[in-house]
């Protein structure tokens, strides 16, 4: 990889990397607060509204933005066109859910509770609108500063006054208001920043020039989506609000975790493997260190959250969600495949290959659908369970597609990943030793040493064997690269 590239997107995943953490940290502060001060019940509230949430954005983007990325050289007119497009279709969205509010009311028994609450926080997804096409220039240009610093700001406000509100008594409108604080924020600082406006022009043949691209993208990602978000719906509906919030409360900071990571390949690895497309030998270079690099950050990362679950949720909220730990550890197990299959998604998008996205989606739906089936009835915790042998299957699909549709070998990805994962279990030993010997210890102190013992562990077992992935990462971390 050229240097001047090499620290292009250095640079972009240092402010990636900075943006998810600087995110989460936020979203961590505040979250811990509401957590300790609202009721499982009023988290239930809100996780009913985000699962219509999550597909209202879904077609607001309707995956041409993500198309423009993958796009070698967008024009304005193309920029202009999906803006319009996405705004226009929000509005539409907002108007059908505002008027299906008291049906979605019905559906959880919420008491008429839903209905106003709903109405308020589905106004965020039309804020977004309004920001994706700024979004998405940035992130084609690899400059993604901005979107780092606008995230950051719009936590820190939407953070200040959904605790404030909680603290007032405001329940889960505590919440709904944060989130879209949180939209309108981000939206503000973008556009005042941003040097571009869309023109005065909308083109049909712009449209249809990215829509097998986009397509492909929307609908996989509206299966990704509803994957993610059927277990809400069915904990909410089968079994009770209450179980939605604790399962809410064990996705959430879960997510932290796996979102995280598999954003963060997401926004780096895209424009880069885009620019490669049309030279196999050099993007087929670019799969293996974006592999290698997914491999050497994911595997300790998540590892780890499963080892010091419990002494996480201690730390953060007493034993009041002890009921979410295991959730949240057999959540975090799946995020894994979730992220590596995530990385597969983004080298099949940058070679242009959309019905290979609805392929791995589809068979990621097929398996969850079939593990949903076989667990209901014997409760949320197998429920939970199901999906992480379901992911897991649907892994090795999505393995043995991409390696097929990009003519990269199968053996030859698993013997990439295949050290780092070998290396996370060895550095877990000993973390689970600390474990096992400070039990009558406190919470924090527990916590504090098994991320002390695991991270030195896995650090000095790469450094023992030489780790290329380890020398580039700490030679950038410690600022060697210069122009």
């Amino acid at each position: 990889m050229p240097d001047d590239l090499k620290l292009k997107t250095a640079r972009t995943l240092k402010w990636n990397t900075f943006d998810r953490l600087s995110s989460q940290v936020l979203y961590a502060v505040t979250g811990i607060v509401l957590a300790n001060l609202l009721t499982k019940q009023e988290f239930g509230l809100v996780g009913a509204i985000m699962v219509f949430q999550a597909f209202a954005t879904l077609f607001v983007d309707s995956g041409f933005s993500n198309a423009l990325i993958q796009r070698k050289s967008p024009t304005d007119t193309d920029y202009s066109t999906v803006f319009y497009f996405n705004v226009g279709v929000s509005v539409i969205i907002y108007a059908v859910l505002w008027l299906s509010a008291p049906l979605i009311d019905a559906l959880f028994n919420a008491g008429g509770e839903l209905i106003p609450l709903s109405r308020v926080m589905f106004l965020s997804f039309i804020l977004n609108a309004t920001a994706i096409v700024q979004t998405n220039r940035l992130m084609k240009q690899m400059n993604v500063r901005m979107i780092a610093v606008s995230n950051a700001a719009g936590l820190v406000v939407s953070g200040a006054l959904g605790v404030w509100l909680a603290l007032e008594g405001w329940g889960a409108w505590a919440i709904v208001w944060q989130s879209v604080t949180l939209s309108a924020v981000k939206s503000l600082i973008l556009w005042l920043w941003s040097s571009w406006l869309p023109k005065a022009v909308f083109s049909i043949g712009s449209l249809r020039s990215i829509f097998a691209v986009g397509i492909g993208i929307m609908t996989s990602s509206f299966l990704n989506i509803l994957f993610q978000n059927i277990y809400s719906f069915i904990i909410g509906a089968y079994y009770n609000l209450s179980h939605l919030g604790c399962y809410t409360q064990a996705d959430k900071w879960s997510k932290m975790g796996v979102t995280s990571l598999s954003q963060t390949v997401s926004a780096s690895f895209l424009p880069l493997l885009s620019g490669c497309q049309d030279d196999s030998v050099r993007f087929h270079r670019m799969m293996s260190k974006t592999h290698r690099f997914t491999a050497y950050i994911t595997f300790p990362c998540l590892v780890l959250l499963i080892i010091s679950s419990e002494s996480i949720f201690h730390t953060l909220f007493g034993t009041k969600w002890d009921d979410a730990i295991l959730l949240f550890r057999l959540l975090t197990a799946r995020g894994v495949f979730v992220v590596l299959t995530s990385l597969y998604n983004v080298h099949l998008t940058a070679i242009g290959a959309p019905r290979r996205l609805v392929q791995t989606e589809a068979a990621k739906d097929i398996l969850a659908v079939a593990a949903i089936i076989a667990t209901i009835p014997f409760g949320i915790e197998w429920l939970v369970g199901g999906q992480v042998i379901a992911a897991a299957i649907h892994y090795c699909y999505s393995l043995w597609l991409t390696a097929r549709t990009t003519s990269y070998r199968v053996m030859a990805m698993l013997g990439e990943l295949m050290p780092y994962f070998l290396l996370t279990l060895l550095s877990a030993l000993p973390a689970m030793f600390i474990t096992a010997c400070m039990s009558d210890c406190s919470a924090v102190l527990q916590l504090a040493a098994q991320i002390a013992t695991f991270g030195v562990a896995y650090m000095a077992a790469n450094h023992l064997l030489h780790s290329k992935m380890q020398r580039d990462v700490l030679t950038y971390a410690l600022g060697r690269f210069r122009r």
